[in-house]
């Protein structure tokens, strides 16, 4: 899926019509959970670590369950010292839970003085629970504790997933292990591994090997790294969807497979981005025959009950120019009543022959919701990515749905507008029974412009915002606060072996050396890569092989130090409009906001001049000095602004216009990446 209609009307913000089981309080103390459970009281007391973490396990049939206490044991005695005199943490669970739609994931989670019990139904919900009790671990100089609480808790939503695109840009199996570490971490429950496009195939067939020979250009998962993945993701509660996308996206297939293809032209895996249009014949048998044998094959490498063909961004282009298809939907009476060709309705019967094909494989078909129609078959499971009408469409129609709508994290949006997105809206006019078809929802890393070095820092810390609105309570909406346990979680992450906080880093060294790391690195944080799919459009030409080195890619989407100069603005505003006139409140909370602002920009205004001789000299940085300029230039007026508040003047109407006019100037993105201040500047200098 790519640039054409994946774009800013995916974001959504909505509340969701509370299930059954959450019509429960609030809780009010989230403390470093995240996901917040559903119920949780805080004790007084705590649980002291004196040493090694004992362990008792009181039903021991599932050893996911072991190897995840020992790890998250070993993690833990790493920091500390001599053994506990006995076990501190009993887990008990009735039945080993199978990794499947719809398991019991509920746990409960005692924390007192004298130890730790973790109980639920399942084996699943004990791995819940643990991911949850390493959360809890709290740091007080050099010891550590659990605070005492009590938690029952169980998700909102069956399906919480993450999509990984591998296709446009391989992932390694170390970077997809380290990937669903950080999801079992944060209770996602489903990977959405997507596996074919334009630029690649990325599995081993036995049965087809010119998909590994021509189609992944060297670049695939053997059927046995595969098995490797798949059991890695099994022992942390994690199922793994694949998507081998059909009839379009499908370029590299049919450089493997020309008799796929719908017209004479002969292809190589696409190395360009963008919608190519191209897409497989649907309707020549020998398609079928091919695909089942193909399907066939990857269906038994993945044992999840779903299976998803994708059906994304095909415009029937190559259909209506190929006379003998044409002719066909002519045939087939495929025609719309302005006698143009409905190729969507080809489209629909060459999944309605995928079908059989899927079902005999003992899967459930799952697309994208292009595939929607009126006669297709209701077991088919649709994912909405381009907004909630199809969503609503869909279980209307009898199909159970996903939410993928609003969840576009390669999109560059914050955490805070994902977060706010919620699956249901409170109004949308479903009945009960509608709503229950809503499975849930997944969020999306397409890979245009992650490769897999950077792919961490596209994900993470943010997917752990939108993992908390697929589990919590849906009341569970206090922003700030979010951001404040999200800032806990990227660390914990930073634990587990993800690289989300250091490649950056690494990459600001690479690029600017020991000298001028430091000035590179305030510039970095208060840039973002462009917003929705604009570096296609940029004037820089981006292929498969581009190297993905420059500081647009060490600049995390969301600039932590744009968004807090934004919160101080905020709370400054909130202060001034409490105000009885134009001078500054002298309360201590209000001047010490007014101070950090001041520091903030006096440190942005000094930056250019220490900057501007690396950017000048390195060809690589040359690009980014405009926006380096335009930060010093809106940090002086800025700090202007600051010194007319605490003189209790107000700007005059020519300065105000002059602001305004750079602050216009200063959108303009620069080596596709833009300022990150320049809206909350506004605010100030407009005040």
């Amino acid at each position: 899926m790519l640039v054409s209609l994946r774009a800013a009307r995916l974001l959504l913000c909505s509340c969701f019509l509370l299930c059954s089981f959450i019509a429960r309080a609030q809780p009010t103390d989230t403390r470093q959970l995240m996901p917040v459970p559903a119920q949780l009281t805080w004790g007084a007391g705590r649980f002291a670590l004196k040493g090694k973490l004992g362990i008792r396990f009181e039903t021991d049939t599932d050893p996911a369950v072991r190897a995840a206490a020992n790890r998250f044991a070993t993690r833990l005695n790493k920091k500390t010292g001599f053994a506990q005199p006995k076990p501190a943490l009993t887990i008990r669970y009735g039945r080993v839970g199978g990794v499947k739609l719809g398991e019991d994931e509920s746990y409960s989670l005692r924390v007192t003085p004298v130890g730790i019990a973790l109980t639920s139904a399942t084996s699943l919900g004990a791995l819940r629970g643990l991911a949850t009790l390493e959360q809890l671990l709290t740091q007080e100089k050099k010891s550590y504790y659990f605070p005492e609480v009590d938690i029952t808790d169980q998700p909102r939503f069956a399906w919480r997933g993450l999509l990984i695109d591998a296709a446009r840009h391989f992932m390694p199996v170390a970077v997809m292990k380290r990937n669903l570490d950080a999801m079992a971490a944060v209770k996602l429950n489903v990977l959405h591994w997507h596996l074919s496009d334009d630029q690649g195939f990325r599995v081993e067939s036995k049965l087809l090997p010119k998909l590994q020979q021509v189609a992944a250009s060297g670049q695939y998962y053997t059927q046995a790294q595969v098995h490797d993945v798949v059991r890695y993701a099994a022992a942390r509660g994690i199922r793994v969807v694949p998507e081998f996308d059909l009839p379009g996206h499908t370029t590299a297939l049919i450089s493997a497979y020309p008799v796929l293809a719908s017209n004479d032209s002969v292809y190589a895996p696409a190395q360009r981005w963008g919608v190519l249009n191209i897409a497989i014949d649907p309707t020549k048998e020998s398609t079928y025959q091919l695909l089942d044998t193909l399907l066939t094959e990857m269906m038994s490498l993945f044992p999840d009950a779903y299976f998803h063909i994708g059906g994304d961004e095909n415009n029937g282009q190559q259909w209506r120019r190929n006379p003998r298809i044409a002719e066909y939907m002519r045939a087939n009476n495929m025609m719309k009543e302005n006698g143009k060709f409905d190729t969507h309705a080809l489209q629909t019967a060459f999944m309605r022959r995928m079908l059989p094909i899927v079902t005999k494989g003992g899967k459930i078909m799952v697309g994208w919701d292009e595939i929607l129609a009126p006669d297709l078959p209701a077991e088919i499971v649709i994912q909405s990515w381009r907004g909630r009408k199809a969503l609503y469409e869909a279980v209307k129609a009898g199909h159970p749905a996903l939410l993928s709508n609003g969840y576009y994290i390669d999109l560059n949006y914050s955490a805070g507008s994902h977060y706010l997105n919620d699956p249901l809206l409170a109004d949308n006019g479903l009945t009960p029974e509608q709503q229950q078809r809503v499975l849930g929802g997944e969020t999306a890393m397409w890979a245009e412009f992650a490769d897999s070095t950077i792919l961490d820092s596209r994900i993470w810390p943010r997917a752990a915002a939108i993992a908390e609105r697929f589990w919590s309570l849906s009341t569970v909406r206090d922003v700030p606060d979010m951001y404040r346990r999200l800032a806990i979680a990227s660390r914990q992450l930073d634990g587990l072996g993800l690289q989300h906080r250091r490649v950056p880093e690494q990459l600001l060294l690479r690029l600017a050396g020991k000298q001028y790391v430091a000035p590179l690195g305030v510039l970095a944080g208060v840039i973002e890569p462009v917003k929705e799919y604009k570096r296609h459009r940029q004037g820089f030409t981006y292929t498969t092989q581009t190297p993905l080195n420059r500081l647009v890619d060490a600049a995390l989407p969301e600039a932590e130090a744009a968004r807090q100069f934004g919160v101080d603005i905020s709370a400054l505003l909130q202060s001034m409009a409490t105000a009885t006139n134009s001078k500054l409140p002298k309360d201590a909370q209000t001047l010490t906001t007014f101070n950090a602002l001041r520091t903030t920009l006096s440190t942005w205004q000094k930056n250019d001049a220490l900057l501007q001789p690396l950017l000048t000299t390195e060809p690589s940085l040359r690009e980014y000095a405009p926006l380096s300029v335009q930060l010093a230039t809106l940090a002086g007026l800025g700090l202007e602004r600051l010194r007319l508040l605490e003189k209790g003047e107000k700007p005059t109407p020519a300065w105000q216009a002059a602001a305004v006019r750079q602050l216009e100037a200063a959108k303009a993105p620069a080596g596709q990446a833009e300022l990150a201040i320049v809206e909350s500047m506004r605010k100030l200098a407009t005040l």
